[in-house]
């Protein structure tokens, strides 16, 4: 298993991983983007959180075309197929209530916020992505706080171990 920094550093000096992992990152926003539309409009029944999860959504949106634009300067040819389901086919299946949608949310959160800190961190990694995932970052600590607060200590817990499993499967230490 890796940690994030082992991972990032694995990734940043080969450029077909890391072309790779922008590829993905990309197809991961774009998907994060429609899987919280879904969950808003087959869970959420408060109009907050439904209004929460509408901002939250826009936001992948935004960092979706964030990222789109750092392919295109690297003349990467982006496309959605084949989006990476490992973590998902673990997790998904532990929804039940819209506190366990928002657990899994907060979990996939929290780990997409552990490498996105290294990166930030990392002054050699390329200056361009590091400002993207700078301005990322500081969406994501809202989104994993707001999916956090939604989901709630129970369904936290709850939704822990096939967390675990999910990140095991990424290769990531659990």
């Amino acid at each position: 298993m890796k940690s994030s920094k082992m991972w990032w550093d694995s990734i940043k000096s080969d450029s077909d991983k890391f072309n790779d992992w922008l590829i993905k990152q990309y197809r991961g926003e774009v998907t994060a983007a429609s899987r919280i539309k879904s969950f808003a409009d087959n869970y959420a029944t408060d109009s907050r959180n439904k209004k929460i999860l509408g901002v939250i959504a826009k936001q992948e949106s935004k960092h979706a075309a964030w990222v789109l634009d750092l392919l295109m300067a690297r003349g990467i040819e982006p496309n959605i197929e084949h989006a990476e389901e490992r973590y998902w086919k673990e997790t998904l299946p532990e929804v039940e209530s819209f506190e366990t949608g928002a657990a899994v949310g907060a979990h996939a959160e929290a780990m997409r916020l552990e490498r996105i800190k290294v990166i930030c961190e990392d002054h050699s990694a390329p200056a361009d992505v590091r400002e993207v995932f700078k301005k990322i970052l500081r969406e994501e600590i809202f989104h994993e706080r707001a999916f956090r607060t939604m989901a709630g200590v129970e369904a936290m817990i709850a939704t822990q171990e096939s967390h675990e499993r999910g990140k095991e499967l990424l290769g990531l230490e659990a």
